[in-house]
């Protein structure tokens, strides 16, 4: 099965690699459905842009055409394979909805299902004010349920975040930076169930817009640390190519922590998403 996926996958790359017109790329659809780009939320929302991009009353835009994201997650050195799906829309271009499932399979265990539900607000739009310096300001929150938690922990809790997003446009290339802080329960991200304490981290994205459609960037995500439970920092190296001003295709190398180490880790891998916004 994992092989057929990855095929599948490195199979669609190369069919839209000849295709030219662009402008799709971030938000994406996060591995829990909000628009960000793989562990982290975006203060941008998950909204289109164009003429038919919105329905409108009047001069209103209400509600916006949806993006869908599909993520692979291969974990070679935890024998673990995990997929989500996610969908994300806007409303008023003020509040973005989301819904993301994720399934985690590891090799020796019953596979957990995720379900994720987002709902996040724009505070501040970039370069408010007539200025050319104010990042996009957000605050969202993610109520998730997790099955087959165990004992000793909740099966659902929340997330909470503020995010702040800017778009350089002064460097040679335009470079995107996002950085925010997460008031969660979760032991690897609700995966492993939730703690009855709540804690506060930080995380951070650097992205750069390149030629040729392409977009590389890092991403890094501090992992709480619970009385019981102490979950490693993740971060990870990816490129994005906008295939079309629909599509956009993400392969990345991700760390999730080591599995042997102090703090709980699910190690090392390659990551694969496709990105398709109406």
């Amino acid at each position: 099965m994992k092989r057929i996926i990855l095929s599948t996958l490195f199979l669609g790359i190369t069919l839209f690699f000849s295709i030219k017109n662009v402008l799709a790329g971030p938000p994406l659809n996060n591995l829990e459905g909000a628009g960000g780009i793989a562990f982290n939320p975006l203060a941008y929302l998950a909204d289109s842009d164009g003429e038919d991009s919105h329905a409108k009353i009047g001069n209103t835009d209400i509600i916006g055409k949806p993006r869908f994201g599909v993520w692979y997650v291969n974990l070679d050195h935890a024998n673990v394979d995990w997929t989500a799906v996610g969908v994300a829309d806007t409303l008023f271009k003020r509040l973005e909805v989301s819904y993301g499932y994720e399934t985690v399979n590891q090799d020796g265990q019953l596979a957990k299902h995720k379900n994720n539900v987002g709902g996040k607000l724009l505070i501040l739009p970039e370069n408010s004010f007539d200025t050319k310096f104010l990042p996009a300001l957000s605050v969202g929150t993610i109520y998730k349920t997790t099955s087959r938690v165990g004992a000793g922990v909740h099966d659902d809790g929340e997330d909470y975040y503020v995010v702040a997003t800017k778009l350089l446009t002064f460097l040679p290339r335009p470079v995107l930076i996002s950085g925010g802080a997460l008031s969660s329960q979760g032991k690897v991200t609700g995966v492993f169930g939730f703690d009855h304490q709540r804690k506060t981290t930080g995380f951070g994205n650097i992205d750069v817009i390149l030629p040729w459609n392409l977009i590389a960037g890092f991403e890094y995500k501090q992992g709480p640390r619970y009385n019981d439970w102490k979950d490693a920092n993740y971060w990870d190296a990816h490129v994005a190519w906008t295939a079309t001003k629909n599509l956009t295709l993400v392969a990345a190398y991700v760390n999730a922590g080591d599995p042997k180490g102090a703090r709980v880790g699910l190690g090392d891998g390659l990551v694969l998403s496709a990105q398709y916004a109406f």
